[in-house]
Parts: structure tokens; C-alpha cells; sequence
């Protein structure tokens, strides 16, 4: 019988002599064997749906470094293209979307979504055949709050557009959020079929939200689909990640029935402590920014994590993802310190053509 993925333990409840390791966008833009690969697609979202190439990206960074878990490429806009709306990347300058369908046309779509994303299902079932027994293998959605906003306003931004309609257009709204949360659900009962040993849910815009406004756009639709993909029969473990809640993450580990909670690079050591006593499994929270400058900073804050956590059931990863110019043997310095594991071909590796 194999041996349970360490992060499966972590996410089980399990204080391990060391804590699982893996970091929000490792396959990616910092990888050279990723800016090979990706110049052979037509473009970003023909990437994500080319199960070949996606699986490739997934296990660029499994291959690299010895990382507990793999986490699907793919992105959080792809349900918003799957639900009607135009959806694409401008070099240099991130996602671009076009005017948003009329939320009734969408809720019609729903079901229909699941099947246009039949390809990241192919994408995990592809790198589960690929990847060791003991290396879990997550699958993710973007949280509903911001899908939407970038919806709303068509772009990455200050989301101050998002947040005013917010306030301004309630029912219209929560009835988008209503429709992402059904689609997303459907999406990771896909997702966890297809073989992803865990889920996360990235709310990275969960910042500036007032106590009531993150109840309802962020807490209520996050504990939906979770009782969503429950219903549906998967057991995976789930991670929630609202990035920038601040004081409020401990309201959402309350009331949201995760497993795990990611934390950014704000959290205190005290509120990680108080989650896991509270019966949560914590995640992260090195700044990415950090990870890049690297040097004695680099190492101290590592060593103050693990010091401070790994008392209680804990994954290390970053407070947000990879920065696509961070040096490589930097990468290789954090997880060999975690894992206690060498990265014996460095930042020079060979890597197995797509």
C-alpha cells in the first residue's frame, strides 16, 4: 500500500516531523522550461485547454524541486469563459474580458460549463498517472467574489469598480455569485473525479471588505460550495484562501468547513496558532516578495515559520504566488531547508520534453 501524501496527512489534522511543502504558482513564469513550452501555444487559454501541454506545466516543478504536491495548471478565468464571456490575455499586460452576459443567459450555461472544461479534467488525470504516489495533487478554483470582479470591471484593477457595484447592485450581485458558485462547485466535483486529491479555493482579492460585505460575497458563497461538492459525494480535503482578510480569516475558518486555511504574509503567529487549536490546518505564509530578494532574510523568515507553526498540523507555502523573476536557487534554498531533501541538478536541470 502506498504511503498517504504528507499533505493529505497535513490536511487530516497530522502534526508531521515536517510540514508538506509547495508554493502557490510554481508552475510557471519562473521556470525557463515553462517560457520554452509555453511559446508552442497559440495563446494562454489555448494553453490551459491543451491537456498535454498543461500537464507538462504541472509537473515542471515536481520535477525540479522535491514539492509534496503538484497543483493543476489552469486559471480562475476559465469558468468565466465557459459561462459565455470573451476571455483573454494581452501580453504584458494580464487578462482582458469582454462585456459580461446577461447573468439569466449565464445561469443557463451552468451546466453546460462543466463540459466545456472537460480538458482540465484530461490535465489531472494525465498528471495523476505521471506523479509519484506520495505527491497529492490539488485542484483549485478562483473564489466566486473574484471571478466576479474581474467580470465586473473587465480587467485586474484596484476593484474599486467591483466593490461599488457591489453596494449599488445587490441582488445583481449575489445573483452572479449565485451562478459562479454553482458552476464552481460543479467544476471541482469534475476536478476531484478527475484525480486532484485536494482543492483550493483562491479568493485573492478578499481584502477591504467590511465585516457584513465579506460575510455575504466571500463567507456565504465559500461555504455553498463546499456543501455543494459535498453533496456531490467527494470527500477531498479543501483549502480556503482569503487573501487579505485579515482579522477576519477567523470568522471565515469558523463558519467555513474547510480543512485547511491559507494564510498571507500579514497573518500573525498568534492567529495561525489559533486556527490549528481551533482544529484548522494552516498554509503559508512567506512573502513572495522575500522569497525573490532572497539572502539572510530569506532564511530567517523560513526558519521563524517552521518555528512558529510546525507545532500543529501545517503546510508551508507562500502569503501569494511565485513571482515570474525569482531566481531559481532561490526556490531551491526554501524547499531543501523545509524538506531537508538536496535539489541536485539546481537551477541547470534537464527537464523531459512536453
Amino acid at each position: 500500500m502506498s504511503e498517504t501524501p504528507r499533505l493529505l496527512r497535513a490536511l487530516g489534522g497530522e502534526t508531521l516531523e515536517r510540514p508538506p511543502i509547495w508554493l502557490m504558482r510554481q508552475a510557471g513564469r519562473s521556470l525557463p522550461e515553462y517560457r520554452e513550452l509555453r511559446t508552442r501555444a497559440k495563446d494562454f487559454i489555448s494553453f490551459c485547454h491543451n491537456p498535454e501541454m498543461a500537464a507538462e506545466a504541472t509537473l515542471q516543478p515536481v520535477r525540479r524541486f522535491p514539492l509534496d504536491a503538484a497543483i493543476v495548471f489552469a486559471d480562475i478565468l476559465l469558468i468565466p469563459q465557459a459561462l459565455g464571456q470573451d476571455v483573454w490575455f494581452e501580453v504584458g499586460e494580464g487578462p482582458r474580458l469582454g462585456a459580461m452576459p446577461q447573468i439569466a443567459r449565464m445561469a443557463g450555461e451552468v451546466e453546460a460549463s462543466t463540459g466545456r472544461l472537460a480538458a482540465i479534467g484530461e490535465t489531472l488525470s494525465r498528471v495523476r498517472a505521471e506523479l509519484e504516489p506520495d505527491r497529492a495533487l490539488i485542484g483549485f478554483a478562483g473564489g466566486p467574489w473574484t471571478v466576479a470582479t474581474y467580470m465586473i470591471e473587465g480587467r485586474s484593477s484596484d476593484r474599486s469598480g467591483a466593490r461599488t457595484f457591489a453596494y449599488e447592485h445587490r441582488d445583481e450581485l449575489d445573483a452572479l455569485l449565485e451562478v459562479l458558485v454553482d458552476a464552481t462547485a460543479r467544476y471541482l466535483v469534475m476536478q476531484a473525479n478527475s484525480g486532484a486529491q485536494a482543492l483550493q479555493i483562491f479568493e485573492s482579492w478578499a481584502e477591504g471588505l467590511a465585516e457584513d460585505v465579506f460575510e455575504r460575497i466571500v463567507v456565504r458563497p465559500h461555504r455553498a460550495i463546499v456543501e455543494k461538492v459535498r453533496s456531490a459525494g467527494v470527500t477531498a480535503p479543501f483549502i480556503g484562501f482569503p487573501r487579505g482578510a485579515g482579522a477576519l480569516v477567523e470568522n471565515y475558518a469558523a463558519t467555513v468547513p474547510v480543512e485547511g486555511v491559507a494564510l498571507d504574509t500579514q497573518a500573525s503567529a498568534d492567529l495561525g496558532r489559533r486556527l490549528q487549536a481551533n482544529g484548522k490546518t494552516i498554509q503559508g505564509a512567506l512573502d513572495n516578495l522575500l522569497l525573490r530578494a532572497g539572502g539572510p532574510g530569506l532564511d530567517a523568515r523560513v526558519e521563524a515559520l517552521l518555528a512558529q507553526w510546525s507545532g500543529g498540523p501545517y503546510i508551508f507555502n507562500l502569503g501569494h504566488g511565485v513571482m515570474p523573476d525569482t531566481p531559481l536557487d532561490h526556490i531551491a534554498r526554501v524547499v531543501e531547508r523545509v524538506t531537508g531533501k538536496t535539489v541536485k541538478s539546481g537551477t541547470d536541470q534537464e527537464t523531459k520534453p512536453a
